[in-house]
């Protein structure tokens, strides 16, 4: 589906949902020093049981999230890779270091998105935050800097080289145009001027509480006029939930506004920008950003999701390709028993030399203690 309408969440369940997101595919943090049992080494990095059973746990749950009623059918089918996905992991991460990559900039400037989502005042409270949903937030902050490690690998070495030709995307349009129909809808973005008392879902009676606020979204209404991006106004002067997305609401179909807001809104062409509208919870400017008619939208009203539908079809394959170019140049090692299914048939195999075998008494007393 090219253009999908996704309802709107709560603050607090996009926060749940990104903690489990980044614990789901990031790489486990293991703390525990005991020596285990190691069912891979890639290159002088290790993967042990621990880490991997840690990982089909969690394959588990995100089955059961994304489909509860075929979870088995999901796990059987993805849990053969659990192994090769950590390897995978592994190597992106290497090769991040081997780039330059820390993403120690982009860690910070997530978190204090997540922060602003949640209206919180500080990072102690968005670790308590997250702490309430069970993560131990240095794992969860280690996480979030693996992906965004591997996402900036994938993007330089893997998503930088993909081409799309407008006949690629001719076709995509034509072979998918039953799944492009849509109703009528908008997408809105807000500005929003808090009356609300604070600590209080009760509405403020003061007059001049009252007037301050329609004066300031009036002047925020002015800045806007004069060429001031809305987003970037939203970001620095809403009192809204939205305010670190720019004011951004989402898309909505008829039926569901208010009547006196949808009147004015889908009267609107995209880039219209509302007068200050009185509501319960204080003064909003709202912009339509998006306004497709209903039926199938052109080509060039969708060109940016038709390219991203094609690039995401490119980018597994090629990614593939990649992974086991970086499976050719590195030293993996995988214990009998588990199977890497993304390995290459030209990996360099671990050869076992004479100093080896003449320590293989030394190997046999390592193996009680799960080292092999």
């Amino acid at each position: 589906m090219v253009a999908a309408v996704r309802p709107m969440e709560s603050p607090m369940r996009k926060l749940f949902l990104l903690l489990l997101l980044v614990c789901l595919v990031a790489l486990p943090v293991c703390a525990d020093t005991v020596i285990e049992e190691i069912v891979a080494r890639v290159n002088n990095q290790i993967i042990t049981r621990s880490e991997f059973q840690h990982s089909k746990e969690q394959l588990k749950q995100e089955v059961q999230q994304q489909d509860a009623a075929n979870a088995d059918k999901l796990y059987s089918q993805r849990e053969k890779d659990v192994l090769r996905d950590l390897i995978d992991q592994q190597l992106l991460l290497e090769k991040g270091k081997d780039l330059g990559i820390t993403a120690d900039t982009d860690v910070v400037k997530r978190l204090d998105e997540m922060r602003k989502q949640m209206n919180l005042e500080s990072m102690e409270d968005l670790e308590k935050a997250a702490e309430t949903q069970g993560v131990s937030f240095e794992d969860f902050k280690q996480n979030l800097k693996n992906q965004i490690i591997t996402q900036q690998v994938i993007g330089k070495e893997v998503g930088s080289k993909l081409a799309i030709s407008k006949e690629e995307e001719q076709k995509f349009y034509d072979d998918h145009k039953s799944e492009m129909e849509q109703p009528e809808h908008i997408r809105l973005s807000e500005i929003l001027v808090s009356t609300e008392k604070k600590g209080s879902a009760d509405s403020a009676d003061d007059s001049q509480v009252l007037a301050a606020a329609e004066a300031k979204a009036q002047s925020l209404l002015e800045q806007i006029r004069k060429g001031a991006a809305f987003d970037e106004v939203a970001k620095k002067s809403s009192d809204g939930p939205t305010a670190a997305q720019g004011g951004d609401l989402g898309d909505f179909k008829r039926g569901t506004l208010a009547k006196e807001l949808e009147d004015k809104t889908f009267a609107m062409k995209p880039g219209d920008v509302s007068d200050v509208i009185r509501t319960k919870q204080g003064f909003v400017i709202l912009k339509v950003t998006e306004h497709p008619s209903a039926g199938i939208p052109p080509i060039s009203e969708i060109e940016p999701r038709i390219q991203d539908a094609i690039y995401s079809e490119k980018l597994a394959p090629a990614l593939r390709v990649y992974l086991q170019k970086l499976r050719e140049e590195a030293y993996i090692q995988i214990k009998p028993g588990y199977v890497d299914t993304g390995a290459s048939p030209n990996q360099t195999q671990p050869i076992e030399t004479t100093a080896k075998a003449a320590g293989a008494k030394e190997l046999k007393k390592k193996k009680k203690f799960g080292v092999f």
